[in-house]
């Protein structure tokens, strides 16, 4: 059986700017890694949507890359968002992150293209010969025009090197179904309903929530892994309104309004995305004050 390298709550990171929005701010970033680490995440993922990695510059993606991997110092694994709807910069990009020190990539399929089972197999069969790291594939319908259902990955899930998935929609079944098909060749993290998606059968969950409550969301992976099951769902129902106020359309404005207000400057998203209205953020900072969260200074210096 395939021994799973990467498992439990995963944070998918936003990128700090400054607040201007002009530049990645890395100071930000750096103690914003060592917080998450030290709050007990398991795992950091960047360049992935919430970390609006279609509006860095190349420069800005290598920076980003190379503070993360720098950062953390292999005390928890850190992949590397790489998707892109051009097969050969996805495996250029996944190369690169690869030299950077990335310990796995996470690569959305091709969102432009609507692509056909044939072609997304010889996609991510490409990419994977072309690199040694671990490969996560990432389902977000939503985003990227396509859905992988469960008989497509049982085929992908044949390609070595494609070991996980993150299944980012609302039917948590899905993820049974996939553990059912394709057994321990694929590991599956559940993308949006964390407790549920433990449930069914996933191994991890890839968190947007945990960008703010990564204590927390760590927690309840490992009351589920020590079978406290009702510990788990207590703290997940008690941290429900911070997981509902950052999905949907405002996900990333949301989430760094909300550690904008906990003290991590972390500034805007960029454009297209607007900062979140004057009603959410006034949402937002009831939130931090109902939740007493706050970012510690001393990560800054």
């Amino acid at each position: 059986m395939k021994k799973t390298q990467f498992e439990g709550a995963y944070s998918v990171c936003i990128t700090p700017f400054t607040a201007d929005g002009t530049h990645v701010d890395l100071l930000s970033l750096k103690a914003y890694i060592n917080w998450q680490i030290d709050q007990g995440i398991h795992g950091l993922i960047f360049l992935g949507s919430t970390g609006e990695f279609l509006s860095l510059s190349e420069d800005e993606r290598v920076a980003v890359t190379e503070t993360a991997v720098q950062t953390a110092a292999a005390r928890i694994p850190v992949l590397m968002g790489t998707g892109h709807e051009d097969t050969r910069e996805v495996v250029r990009l996944s190369r690169e992150a690869e030299s950077l020190g990335a310990d796995g990539l996470m690569i959305i399929p091709p969102f432009y293209s609507t692509p056909t089972e044939d072609e997304l197999f010889v996609h991510y069969k490409t990419v994977a010969e072309a690199v040694n790291v671990p490969i996560m594939i990432y389902n977000n319908p939503a985003t990227s025009n396509v859905d992988l259902l469960p008989p497509l990955m049982a085929r992908l899930a044949q390609i070595e090197g494609l070991d996980y998935m993150k299944e980012s929609t609302m039917d948590v079944t899905r993820i049974r179904d996939i553990n059912l098909l394709c057994g321990d060749k694929l590991t599956v993290f559940g993308g949006i309903m964390g407790f549920e998606s433990f449930v069914e059968g996933a191994k991890g969950w890839v968190s947007v929530a945990s960008n703010v409550m990564p204590k927390e969301t760590a927690q309840i992976y490992n009351f589920v892994k020590n079978q406290e099951i009702q510990e788990a769902w207590n703290l997940y129902i008690r941290i429900l309104p911070i997981i509902q106020f950052v999905f949907g359309i405002y996900y990333v404005g949301g989430t760094k309004a909300l550690l904008n207000t906990m003290g991590l400057p972390v500034g805007p998203p960029r454009p297209p995305r607007l900062p979140i209205p004057l009603d959410l953020q006034d949402q937002a900072e009831k939130l931090v004050d109902q939740f007493n969260l706050s970012f510690p200074s001393d990560y800054l210096k």
